[in-house]
């Protein structure tokens, strides 16, 4: 009896890992900038100084990378020494990223080889935000990282991450289980 049932847990831990696999990714997604009320905001509206979160998603060899980029923009609206924050497993090695699709496994919390890179971002939206709100948004951006301590692929993934920030920020979220960049373009979609 209790081999059937570790037999149906693995099943069923490998099918919701498959199940966040099925769509093929688009085109990149047209980038989006908004306030924090979810109303699009022109570029030229954008001002030196002003603070930020971008919810991101990028290509990888699997399915992607969901993550949050965060900071200040300069007068061109670009980025300023910005800050990124997401879920992934602790090591480059494949095989823990395979195990996690398992199991838990040990997780990092920071920058990723190519968030930052042009051509690996599949979709976008960026939130302009007042000080305040940014000091709120960066606070618990913190104090997840310092809790969050494991990856699993279908229960602590990079989704359930991002949108653990954007619910603290008072948005809606979609299915963790989405591949990232339709997880990025229904959370834009889901709050503006």
């Amino acid at each position: 009896m209790t081999l059937a049932k570790g037999h149906l847990s693995l099943l069923i831990l490998t099918a919701l890992a498959l199940t966040s696999c099925q769509s093929d990714d688009k085109p990149p997604q047209p980038r989006y900038t908004s306030n924090a009320s979810g109303a699009q905001v022109a570029k030229a509206s954008q001002r030196e100084g002003q603070y930020f979160i971008e919810f991101r998603s990028r290509y990888a060899l699997t399915y992607g990378h969901t993550y949050a980029v965060f900071g200040r923009l300069n007068k061109a609206g670009g980025m300023i020494n910005p800050q990124v924050a997401g879920l992934a497993p602790a090591s480059p090695d494949a095989a823990p990223y395979v195990l996690g699709h398992f199991i838990p496994v040990p997780a990092s919390t920071g920058a990723t080889d190519g968030d930052l890179e042009e051509a690996y971002r599949s979709a976008s939206w960026r939130i302009l935000l007042t000080e305040a709100e940014y000091n709120k948004t960066v606070a618990y951006i913190r104090d997840l990282q310092a809790k969050s301590k494991m990856w699993q692929a279908t229960v602590d993934n990079c989704n359930n991450f991002v949108g653990e920030i954007a619910s603290s920020m008072g948005y809606k979220t979609p299915s963790i289980w989405l591949r990232p960049q339709e997880f990025i373009t229904k959370l834009r979609e889901m709050n503006t």
